[in-house]
């Protein structure tokens, strides 16, 4: 009775209503009693579903009132959700937002003209592209014209000039090492090309440039066959070391800023010398330093093989003729750090 009497007071309201609410009710109300009907344990949703939801949400303003099987805030979140699936389609199917890209003909254009021309910056290169009636931004060609290949042919030429030229070519350069009582020391050394021998190598706290002029008077006597001298632009290589170059007779032959591949042969030996003795010691002043660096160059130009001098050495070791059960003795160099190995008398 009471059940009844319930339903007929919640049936009054229907008689004031629409018939288009009345219609919209029943078609919610038997899509919920369908998804009940299917022979599942518990009720699922399918993609149609929740798309009837999304419609009847969208048209009709008291769907909250005919919810028996989910909640608003559940159709509130397939809302969202197919929001975020078309958007993330828009974004994948649009083009990108922006200034159009360049063509290839456009961008091989750049690039001739920053390979024929060295000195032109990008403002020269796009007043010629507008002159040519290129619709491009300044800031594009700026882009562009950094990504330009490098001219190989200038590289091919100083790498023959130091090939053809090794026996007549030293380098010399500075680095840095840091001690336990003497803060950061400066290391200077001068190498020949030829055979990768150091010709010099010094320490000095606050080297100057007068400090350099005597150990180049060291490391070129007058009967030394040397031409060309690299070095790059350090501040320490200041009128007195250019002075001190002429003066043992070498023509100076500076790199190009941040160009360290150019005086490779004494970056390369500055490698080997922090990966075979800087990166296991520690130097405790001025004086230790000197004496690992003075064994370190021993053991370089005497037993160290070199790949640039077809595995020998600069102070070229012989060669053992090994016989039939020759003994092999090892000779610690550098307090154990390396070895050398010859064959027993």
């Amino acid at each position: 009775m009471f059940r009844l009497l319930r339903l007929l007071f919640a049936s009054i309201p229907s008689l004031f209503r629409s018939r288009r609410d009345l219609v919209l009710e029943i078609i919610v109300l038997r899509q919920q009693l369908s998804v009940l009907k299917r022979k599942k344990s518990r009720p699922r949703f399918q993609a149609w579903d929740r798309l009837f939801w999304l419609l009847v949400s969208k048209t009709w303003s008291n769907w909250k009132n005919s919810l028996f099987l989910l909640t608003p805030e559940t159709i509130v979140r397939w809302h969202r959700a197919g929001f975020r699936l078309y958007w993330s389609w828009l974004c994948r199917h649009t083009k990108s937002p922006g200034r159009k890209k360049i063509t290839k003909e456009l961008r091989k254009l750049i690039f001739q003209m920053a390979a024929e021309n060295p000195t032109w910056g990008a403002p020269r290169i796009h007043g010629e592209l507008l002159k040519l009636g290129f619709d491009v931004s300044e800031r594009t060609v700026s882009r562009w014209v950094q990504r330009a290949p490098k001219d190989p042919e200038r590289r091919q030429r100083w790498k023959a000039f130091l090939q053809n030229h090794r026996e007549v070519i030293a380098a010399m350069d500075f680095f840095t090492v840091p001690t336990l009582t003497f803060g950061m020391l400066y290391c200077f050394f001068v190498i020949a090309h030829d055979r990768r021998r150091i010709l010099h190598c010094g320490v000095s706290k606050q080297p100057t440039s007068h400090w350099i002029a005597q150990p180049l008077r060291e490391a070129f006597p007058y009967e030394a066959g040397h031409k060309y001298l690299i070095f790059d632009h350090d501040k320490k290589f200041g009128t007195e070391v250019l002075a001190g170059v002429n003066a043992v007779g070498l023509k100076s032959v500076r790199i190009s800023f941040r160009s360290p591949w150019q005086n490779g042969v004494a970056e390369r030996w500055i490698g080997s010398c922090r990966r075979d003795l800087l990166d296991h010691v520690i130097p405790v002043g001025q004086r230790h330093l000197r004496r690992l660096l003075s064994e370190y160059v021993r053991y370089y130009q005497d037993d160290r093989t070199h790949l640039g001098l077809q595995k020998d050495t600069p102070a070229q070791r012989q060669v053992d003729f090994r016989s039939v059960g020759a003994r092999v003795i090892s000779e610690p160099r550098i307090g154990g750090l390396h070895h050398r190995y010859d064959l027993a008398a």
